[in-house]
């Protein structure tokens, strides 16, 4: 699977447009909470632990949209854009959400 946020890729021909896709992840309080208690690698004002979490996290809703994608019929998707959302009372939840045009190129 293809995937890109361009809306065409170099070399491919669009031959299918079959719709929109998406994939979501929601990291919960607990999880949240439990990375701030225990950043011990901070450098530079950066925390690799979250950060690791927050890249999971895009993967997943990733593979998500991927998979809707797949049984469509489609090999790639174009425009992807990723969104990363708080949610709950007081931010308590971080929600990631990856969404784009599913497509046949060939």
């Amino acid at each position: 699977m293809i995937i890109t946020t361009t809306n065409s890729i170099e070399g491919k021909r669009i031959v299918a447009y079959h719709g929109i896709v998406s994939g979501e992840t929601i990291i919960g309080a607990n999880i949240v909470r439990d990375f701030f208690a225990s950043i011990t690698d901070v450098i530079g004002g950066r925390s690799g632990s979250y950060e690791k979490v927050l890249r999971e996290a895009k993967e997943i809703a990733l593979e998500e949209m991927s998979e809707q994608a797949r049984k469509m019929g489609a090999n790639a998707i174009l425009a992807v854009d990723l969104d990363y959302e708080t949610i709950g009372n007081n931010g308590s939840m971080l929600m990631v959400s990856a969404s784009g045009t599913a497509v046949s190129v060939e």
